[in-house]
């Protein structure tokens, strides 16, 4: 079963001269339970492309449909309710809320959509992400790599259709950049979590199921990983 579809995709800068296309007609479908790396240099699209599939940017062109729900397609509010609901959102530089202790940004996107927090949920991404003696501490008290974790608890609190990672690992050292990419694939294979990656390293890459590769706005390859 496809839990992404994504149909033509276009974004487009500027106009004449200054005309770039940032993702150019790109299209694929991942299945659920896929863990995909998106791999390409810097300034390839492979960000934008994962920002327009997670619903914080607009398509110049083309379709995006997760879970069966046309996003592309959704005014503002309903957009912004399905994608609370639906995308988990990863990125590099953890974007944590700094005056919220550890157990405060990990319940925030459910206190936003107005529900209760499920306990046993949250004792359970606690447990896995190793963060139980750190629930009162403030972002500032963390690790990178722990900081990491909070936001990758953040994005699974709801447990979302797409859990998309922008860069997980890029502000991380080796050893760090390992284990979050083992907390990816752990949540990926014992709960057949959706996982779509973006990473310039092609050697965390290897972790995923699949590779696909961007150039210039446009899919490159697209092929089972061999790690």
């Amino acid at each position: 079963m496809n839990i992404l579809e994504v149909k033509n995709l276009s974004k487009i800068y500027g106009k004449g001269d200054t005309l770039v296309k940032a993702v150019d007609d790109v299209s694929f479908t991942v299945e659920q339970g896929e863990f995909v790396a998106i791999i390409g240099p810097s300034g390839s699209g492979k960000s934008t492309l994962l920002h327009i599939i997670g619903g914080v940017d607009t398509p110049t062109s083309g379709n995006v449909i997760i879970d069966g729900t046309d996003i592309t397609k959704l005014k503002e509010s309903p957009l912004s309710i399905f994608r609370r609901r639906q995308i988990g959102l990863v990125y590099q530089f953890y974007n944590l809320i700094p005056i919220l202790t550890v157990e405060e940004n990990l319940t925030l996107p459910l206190l936003l959509d107005g529900r209760k927090p499920n306990k046993e949920q949250i004792d359970y991404l606690v447990s896995n992400l190793g963060l139980g003696d750190r629930l009162k501490h403030l972002p500032n008290q963390l690790s990178g790599g722990q900081q990491q974790r909070v936001s990758i608890g953040r994005a699974l609190a709801n447990n979302p259709a797409l859990l998309l990672a922008d860069e997980p690992t890029g502000n991380l050292d080796s050893e760090n950049s390992k284990e979050i990419v083992a907390l990816l694939r752990k949540f990926n294979r014992e709960h057949n979590q959706t996982v779509i990656m973006i990473t310039h390293d092609e050697r965390i890459a290897q972790s995923a199921d699949r590779i696909i590769a961007i150039e210039d706005g446009k899919i490159v390859k697209d092929e089972v990983s061999k790690g």
